[in-house]
């Protein structure tokens, strides 16, 4: 997954232009985006939206989180209309991931899906408390997760601290740090790792160029705030064709059985190899 775009649940104007996006990934937003007196229409949008499609393979559901009061009514209406997973937000640890897996066990059992099949994207950065635990939610390691995300704003408000971001647009130290942690869990359990949001959406050229950073710094994918940041989001996250030819000149090269190749004048060696391989199968 390289681009995901949030779609306010209960905005019947961005859902009727969402299908046209190049995301590679849609989310039904049930939480942030909503105001609480707009929750239940929110839900019923959602399962009216996603009943209408033939193919959900791209569509999920962020639901709110544990202690919202919200989240059993939430996953009674999102399980039934089979989205391909969920974003669990401000979770504190891995307790909250298993107590929802218990949840979407039990409705899909009752709804007839496979065991297992809807997957969770988990927020990982949003609470001070699952910020000291990262290590025991790598432990767990729990099957549902097959992406993990993080963002700034949520926890400089658990913090009760401001803008996370300097003038200049850089990440202040604190959120630099979950940024890397966010980086380092999702590589830690084998799963994809999403950047979080460019909040400038009239910037394109800065977008590229974090974009490019976000994936050398080892980020599979990356939210979008606005539908315009899709493509560009698409285009980064794509192996260029030059990227593939090299890395198919690392992997013939390395056929002649030794540990270390030279191509260009530079050395390559089984890690290079290993990266060739991931690139190619990407």
């Amino acid at each position: 997954m390289r681009s995901i775009l949030f779609v306010p649940a209960d905005s019947e104007k961005k859902l009727s232009k969402a299908a046209g996006t190049p995301a590679d990934a849609l989310v039904l937003d049930l939480e942030d985006a909503v105001l609480p007196d707009r929750k239940p229409q929110a839900r019923l949008m959602m399962r009216e939206y996603l009943g209408a499609l033939s193919d959900r393979s791209r569509m999920w559901v962020r639901v709110n989180d544990l202690t919202s009061g919200e989240i059993l009514r939430d996953l009674a209406q999102t399980v039934p209309a089979r989205p391909a997973g969920i974003l669990l937000p401000k979770i504190r640890g891995p307790e909250d991931v298993a107590v929802v897996g218990h949840y979407l066990d039990a409705l899909e059992s009752e709804h007839g899906l496979e065991p297992g099949q809807i997957r969770v994207m988990a927020i990982v950065t949003e609470t001070p408390a699952a910020m000291l635990r990262m290590g025991e939610i790598a432990k767990q390691a729990h099957p549902r997760i097959s992406h993990v995300a993080w963002g700034g704003e949520d926890l400089s408000s658990a913090l009760g601290a401001g803008d996370p971001r300097t003038p200049e647009g850089a990440w202040r130290p604190m959120y630099e740090y979950a940024r890397n942690q966010c980086l380092l869990l999702g590589h830690a359990m084998s799963v994809e790792v999403m950047d979080t949001v460019y909040v400038n959406f009239k910037d394109p050229e800065g977008l590229k160029k974090s974009c490019a950073q976000s994936r050398y710094d080892g980020f599979t994918g990356r939210i979008a705030i606005h539908p315009d940041q899709c493509a560009a989001i698409n285009e980064a996250f794509t192996p260029s064709a030059e990227e593939r030819a090299m890395a198919q000149r690392i992997i013939d090269a390395f056929q002649s059985g030794a540990g270390a190749v030279s191509i260009d004048g530079k050395m390559y060696d089984i890690p290079h190899l290993k990266a060739a391989r991931r690139l190619l199968a990407s």
